[in-house]
Formats: structure tokens, sequence, C-alpha cells
């Protein structure tokens, strides 16, 4: 079996987003193709911000605000969803999974008759955290990884978002 090299986060040219968001761990680089959110990148907590260039990246920041604020909060968003058949099944189940709660690579993937780890791929694939959930998929016995990664920053990432969203069950 070949080793795959460690991913590494997609850092791009301020230019190429229409908006860098501030979020409480991190910056948010929001890329908008066609009209849609295409895109959201996990950047340094030090990248430099960007204003909303467009109507849609403000309307985007905007939400992405809100649910700092209210984990509860719905997103509402034109979606650019591009992916394989499989892939884009797993991200439809994880847009089903209720704030606050968590479901296993394996219960994925018996739900959707496939294996876990090409549940945890598809998860790694997604371009849009947090508004489409990947960070409520752990693993059997702990949290598992994040945007292809089993340390460093993006699992930092993920337990943000967990606490976060565990704050909203607690209340409830």
């Amino acid at each position: 079996m070949r080793a795959h090299p460690e991913p590494q986060p997609v850092l791009l040219e301020p230019t190429s987003y229409q908006a860098v968001l501030t979020a409480p761990f991190a910056a948010l680089g929001i890329q908008i193709a066609n009209n849609t959110l295409h895109a959201i990148h996990f950047l340094p907590a030090n990248y430099p911000p960007l204003v909303p260039t467009c109507a849609l990246s403000q309307r985007v920041c905007n939400a992405l605000e809100r649910y700092f604020s209210d984990p509860g909060y719905v997103f509402d968003l034109p979606l650019n969803q591009v992916g394989t058949t499989h892939q884009l099944k797993v991200w439809h189940a994880l847009s089903q999974l209720p704030v606050g709660l968590t479901a296993t690579y394996g219960q994925l993937a018996r739900q959707l008759n496939s294996s876990p780890r090409a549940v945890g791929q598809a998860c790694g694939a997604n371009p849009l955290p947090i508004i489409v959930p990947c960070h409520r998929v752990v693993a059997a016995h702990g949290r598992g990884g994040f945007m292809h990664a089993t340390e460093g920053a993006p699992l930092d990432y993920k337990a943000w978002l967990l606490s976060h969203e565990s704050h909203l069950r607690q209340g409830a």
C-alpha cells in the first residue's frame, strides 16, 4: 500500500476569495462561483480579513456569524456541491445530522451501504465545512480526523465546532 503525503491546507491568495471572515478559531476563505457558495477554506487565524466583494459573499459571512452566535442557526444558502455520486450521498447525509449530535463513520457507512473509510474520504473532501457539517462525524472511539488530517489545526477546528454545538444540546 502506498503512503499518501499529509494534505496541506489550501491557501489561496486573498484575491481568490470573495471574502475572508475572521472566525473564533481561524479565518475562513469564502469562494463564490456561479452565484453559489463554492468552498470554505480554513485559514490561519492571522490570515488577513477581506470584506465581502459581492452580495452572496456578504450573505455567507452574515450566515456564518449568526452560526457563531447561535449554533442552532439553519443555513439557507445556494450551494455548489461538485463531487462524485458517493460524495454527494455522504454530503446529503451530513446535512441531515442534527446540531449538537454526532454520528460515527461506521453508522453513516451502514446507512449509505458504504464503508467507514469511504465515508471518511468523502467527509475530508467536503468543500463546504460548517455548512455541510462533516465535523459531526466522529470515530467509534474518539473524535476522528478532519479535513484528511489526524492531528494539528484541523482537529482543533473540529473540537471547537463540536464544543460550540454541544452548548446548544446542554441548554435544551
